[in-house]
């Protein structure tokens, strides 16, 4: 295949920017809504029924992030390819993506048929929740190749520049799965009511419509990549620099659940009321991150693809600009947080307790808000020009390593509102980090001078 002059590398940064980046962020809010049009759906089979697919959160989420992380991978390399107008190698790697993405969903069969009753046995000894919670998780992992597959045919196209195909394909998904949900879990138009099993196969169901719709995209409406599969030739050197970033990755998305856990933890020794309310708040938190997720989204194959360029002024105004926008949207996230908390708490029906101590929560983690959007993004530059274990360090310093300890420490010593302090200063203090690492790599790499 030619190479194609790709709009990454003619098009003004800070209007490519924004039409890239506001695509990822409506498909994540889509997500969002769906997810929670799910539990609504399932909440009302039973408190059993909910719990049972609660508990199976944390496996679809590493199903997630294994898609997601290896997906990066190769979003990241195929930039850098169409960057340095290597055509072939840009191919090579995209039908790499679609090989990994189904050895990996084997390793999760693997991996599901010898754990999943083992991790729901760890959490309850209730017979009804383990046959729901059994059923629902077989199904979601054992037909996981629809969501693992579109994926990464999703960051292949994202790495050519198209972010409006794959919100399109998102929204395909969601929708078919909101539609398929009341029809399978209660049996209407003639199908038997499933109950759980149902929101399970609504989810696989809207997954598959959309690997459908995908590779329908990039096999006969995509003009810039050609994954092909008939004359694929394995290549360690493409695995090694997919991984490169894809591992790290992997370990960025998982690092959420281990974070919620220790601060979870750390408040159960102060407080039960506090578990409850930073729950309400880590829901919050995510929707004030989603522009930032956008933005490093859109960001990121015009980074990689202007480094494989070597264009300097290019690669330096997508940082820049990325930077000063979620700078912005973040620290209006925070005003909305001093100037509404008790509205915004109201929605969650919290009682008055639950508000006042919500007050105080919001405030005091969001004063860091701004800072932490630059972390976000150094760390999304840094996977997006190869380097993927030092994107890793930034997200372990700020959520675990500097981060547990401080909100250890503080809580002993200042209660509650020591917890919720360690928050901003952590993100202060590791924007300064990212700062001296981001000075680093310039003196190594003249591009990033």
């Amino acid at each position: 295949m030619e190479y194609q002059e790709n709009k990454m590398g003619t098009h003004k940064i800070l209007p490519l920017l924004i039409s890239m980046s506001v695509p990822p962020t409506i498909s994540m809010m889509i997500n969002s809504m769906y997810n929670i049009v799910d539990s609504v759906f399932v909440a009302s089979l039973g408190t059993d029924a909910l719990t049972a697919v609660s508990l199976a959160f944390p496996i679809q989420n590493l199903i997630l992030a294994i898609a997601v992380g290896s997906g990066v991978g190769v979003n990241s390399y195929v930039a850098r390819k169409l960057g340095e107008r290597n055509q072939l190698e840009a191919d090579s790697t995209a039908a790499h993506g679609i090989i990994l993405a189904i050895l990996h969903y084997i390793l999760l069969c693997t991996l599901g048929f010898i754990f999943i009753r083992p991790f729901f046995q760890m959490f309850t000894n209730n017979n009804e929740i383990l046959k729901m919670g059994y059923n629902y998780t077989y199904i979601v992992t054992f037909l996981s190749f629809g969501t693992i597959i579109q994926i990464a045919i999703e960051k292949i196209l994202q790495a050519t520049g198209d972010t409006v195909s794959p919100m399109v394909l998102q929204i395909i998904g969601a929708v078919a799965n909101i539609i398929l949900d009341p029809i399978m879990i209660y049996g209407y138009f003639g199908f038997p009511a499933m109950g759980v099993s149902g929101a399970a196969l609504a989810t696989i169901c809207g997954q598959l419509i959309s690997l459908i719709c995908s590779l329908y995209v990039l096999y006969f409406r995509n003009k810039d990549i050609k994954a092909d599969l008939f004359n694929f030739r394995w290549n360690k050197n493409t695995v090694k620099e997919i991984y490169n970033v894809g591992i790290p990755s992997f370990f960025i998305m998982s690092i959420g659940s281990f974070l919620v856990m220790g601060i979870n933890f750390i408040l159960a020794g102060i407080s039960d009321i506090a578990v409850s309310v930073f729950g309400i708040y880590f829901k919050l938190q995510t929707f004030v991150y989603m522009p930032t997720t956008g933005v490093t989204q859109g960001a990121m194959p015009i980074m990689a693809y202007n480094y494989g360029a070597k264009s300097k002024k290019r690669l330096s105004e997508s940082l820049k600009y990325s930077i000063i926008i979620c700078v912005i949207v973040n620290f209006l996230g925070s005003i909305l947080f001093w100037i509404f908390p008790e509205k915004i708490l109201s929605l969650f029906d919290a009682s008055d307790e639950m508000i006042n101590l919500g007050v105080q929560v919001l405030k005091i983690i969001s004063l860091g808000y701004s800072f932490g959007s630059v972390c976000y993004i150094v760390s999304s530059f840094l996977q997006a020009i190869g380097k993927g274990i030092p994107s890793l360090a930034i997200t372990l310093l700020r959520q675990i390593i500097l981060l547990l300890p401080a909100a250890y420490f503080m809580g002993k010593y200042f209660g509650l509102a020591g917890v919720w302090a360690a928050f901003p200063i952590v993100e202060v203090i590791t924007c300064i980090l990212c700062f001296f690492m981001y000075k680093n790599f310039a003196k190594k790499d003249a591009l990033l001078a």
